[in-house]
């Protein structure tokens, strides 16, 4: 799909298992002997892997609202695996963690962090809740209890996210921590009130980015303004500002 991809090298087709039992084990041990014996892969930094392991998620993101097929969608899915193999082979290199670790991290939270579904030990509960609302409630419950420290609903929210997406974040988390939503605009109110599909939501937007263009506007620099006066508006004074820049 994409034409600009990790220029990930392989291995001969004889050092490879044609079919092994433990497919995720033999992934590992190959990225591995590539960090080892790849000049190219074994220079590779957590740093430089960035612009890979962020180009590796729209492409999955692409695949999937362009409608491409399951070949090309589990093939996305691995560009993005490898991404976190790497990552984590990188940390053990320097004695931090594998990606053993990451696994059981993720496997021991997301026990912790559906009761609903699991009891502390990782088996299943008798009965599940009937109600999503439910699930999102005993779920921030519990992110809550995990860092009680956390007084601002905008916190994790990462900063390097389109603009975009941030602001819909932010709107998302206010109105789960209760501390209120904007808004929006009568007269914006009224443009998408008359819309009936998100095609049209998405040529009004970019009938918007255009006309802004016409005033020499940087509309993602403006909607990144925005969300930082928003965030500090509804954030509880007694929550610490995020870092300068964000």
């Amino acid at each position: 799909m994409s034409t600009s991809t990790t220029p990930t090298p392989t291995l001969p087709d004889d050092t490879l298992p044609k079919h092994t039992p433990e497919p995720v084990a033999a992934l590992v041990a190959a990225v591995a002997s590539l960090r080892e014996h790849c000049p190219w892969m074994g220079a590779l930094t957590h740093a430089s892997l960035v612009e890979y392991l962020l180009e590796e998620a729209f492409e999955v993101a692409e695949t999937i609202e362009t409608g491409s097929d399951e070949a090309e969608l589990r093939g996305e899915l691995g560009d993005v695996l490898l991404q976190v193999v790497l990552h984590a082979r990188l940390a053990q290199e320097r004695g931090s963690f594998g990606f053993d670790d990451v696994v059981q991290g993720l496997t021991a939270k997301l026990v912790r962090r559906n009761p609903h579904v699991f009891r502390p030990d990782g088996s299943l509960q008798d009965t599940f809740p009937a109600s999503v609302d439910e699930i999102v409630r005993k779920w921030d419950s519990i992110k809550r209890a995990e860092k009680p420290e956390r007084g601002d609903p905008f916190e994790g929210i990462p900063q390097a996210l389109p603009a975009l997406a941030r602001a819909q974040k932010s709107l998302d988390r206010a109105e789960r921590a209760g501390v209120g939503i904007a808004g929006s605009e009568p007269a914006a109110g009224d443009l998408v009130g008359g819309l009936a599909t998100e095609d049209e939501l998405g040529e009004l937007l970019f009938s918007l980015v255009a006309a802004a263009r016409t005033r020499d506007f940087d509309a993602e620099r403006a909607l990144r303004g925005a969300v930082r006066r928003y965030q500090a508006s509804h954030r509880p004074a007694n929550a610490d500002s995020p870092p300068a820049g964000s």
